[in-house]
């Protein structure tokens, strides 16, 4: 008898535990894979990315856990605002209109327009207006090159972003000006340090983590998430895996 009762309390424990595990949330986390490095497939369709780690990054220290549900991207807002989705992080910019429907973290990174130039000239160039004078180099279409020409007047358009850091390396203009994710992605493709980011923005946009609007504790669960990670280092790992920089 005592060996039965011995048996069925740690058949009780077992039981208790497996309902423990179980319980965890699982939250619906969308996005759009189709924006490196914030959210892409890897060769297993295996998504991956910038958005994708500081999420997880946020749950492990809130405790819950994530389904990743891919969908396009003007199909977010829609499903959070209809409760098929609990957040979204798709390199989102934080905009009234957007925030009118949806509520949104803190921002979580600065994007906008920025300017890579060579390490040599970091003393140089501290400032975007420094390039005033300077020959600079951005893709065809981007609006870096809109603002390039505002700037300095003396600007070289390329075709493809990489044609651009290429005449950049050989010293035909003094910096590239384009998209900011797309020069940090640039920098921390490189194996070397020949390159740095001004420090400065123009037409600075942030991004946020998005959740049905109203919906405040898991609002504040993003945000105390996102604090700790900030706090312990987390953060800034994440940030110089994709990007090269801690921030």
């Amino acid at each position: 008898m005592q060996k039965y009762f011995k048996v069925a309390a740690v058949a009780a424990a077992l039981s208790f535990g497996a309902l423990t595990a179980d319980a965890e949330e699982v939250l619906r986390f969308g996005t759009e894979p189709t924006f490196a490095p914030f959210e892409f497939s890897d060769q297993n369709n295996k998504v991956i990315g910038y958005d994708v780690d500081i999420i997880d990054a946020i749950a492990k220290e809130a405790g819950f856990k994530v389904e990743i549900v891919s969908m396009p991207f003007d199909g977010l807002i829609p499903a959070l605002m209809t409760s098929q989705l609990d957040l979204v992080a798709a390199g989102m910019t934080i905009t009234p209109e957007r925030a009118q429907k949806v509520d949104f973290t803190a921002p979580y990174y600065n994007s906008g327009l920025s300017a890579v130039i060579l390490k040599s000239n970091a003393g140089k160039f501290k400032k975007l207006d420094d390039l005033s004078k300077s020959r600079i180099c951005g893709q065809i279409g981007n609006t870096g090159v809109d603002f390039a020409k505002k700037l300095s007047g003396n600007v070289a358009a390329f075709n493809t972003h990489a044609e651009a850091f290429m005449e950049l390396k050989s010293k035909g203009c003094d910096a590239v000006v384009t998209d900011r994710p797309v020069n940090e992605y640039f920098l921390s493709s490189q194996k070397n340090d020949d390159y740095v980011e001004i420090n400065e923005f123009a037409e600075s946009a942030q991004f946020g983590i998005a959740v049905k609007k109203g919906n405040s504790d898991l609002l504040g669960q993003l945000n105390d998430g996102l604090k700790k990670i900030h706090e312990n280092g987390v953060f800034a790992e994440i940030h110089k895996k994709w990007f090269g920089t801690e921030e």
